[in-house]
Parts: C-alpha cells; sequence; structure tokens
C-alpha cells in the first residue's frame, strides 16, 4: 500500500501544472523537452521581458518550438504579474 501511494504522489508531482511566470528552474525542468539550458533561458527572458502573457509567448524563447509548447500545454498556465 505504502509503494502505491508513493507512485501516485510521483504522478501527482510528475504532471503538476507549472506557472512559467513564477516557475523556478528546478520546477521548469519537470516539462517535457526542457532541460537545465532551457529553463534557465526562459528564466532570463521573463527577468528581462516581463511576465509571459500567454503560452505561445514561449516560443521567443531561444530553443523553445511550438512543438515543446503544444507537448506541454497540459502542464503549462500562466499567472500574471503585477
Amino acid at each position: 500500500m505504502k509503494k502505491l501511494l508513493g507512485v501516485l504522489m510521483c504522478n501527482v508531482f510528475l504532471f503538476a501544472m507549472v506557472d512559467v511566470n513564477h516557475a523556478s528552474i528546478s520546477e521548469l525542468v519537470s516539462l517535457n523537452g526542457i532541460g537545465k539550458t532551457k529553463a534557465k533561458r526562459i528564466v532570463d527572458y521573463r527577468k528581462q521581458n516581463g511576465c509571459f502573457k500567454n503560452i505561445s509567448q514561449l516560443s521567443s524563447v531561444k530553443g523553445i518550438s511550438q512543438k515543446t509548447i503544444s507537448k506541454n500545454k497540459e502542464n503549462i498556465k500562466i499567472i500574471s504579474c503585477p
């Protein structure tokens, strides 16, 4: 029973929504196709340009394609910044 609970909890973590406007590098790497380098680019882009207004704006980040965005659209959320 403990093993089953552990597996379920891991699945919840793996498929948790990631707010790209507030996520850390370690949270961003949980997305499919996003490693440390791309996650750092997302954070750097956010610092230089402000918050993302929509998911498709992620394609402005070097190395983030529409295909990557499509793979992750169910796991990405956008919460606006003040």
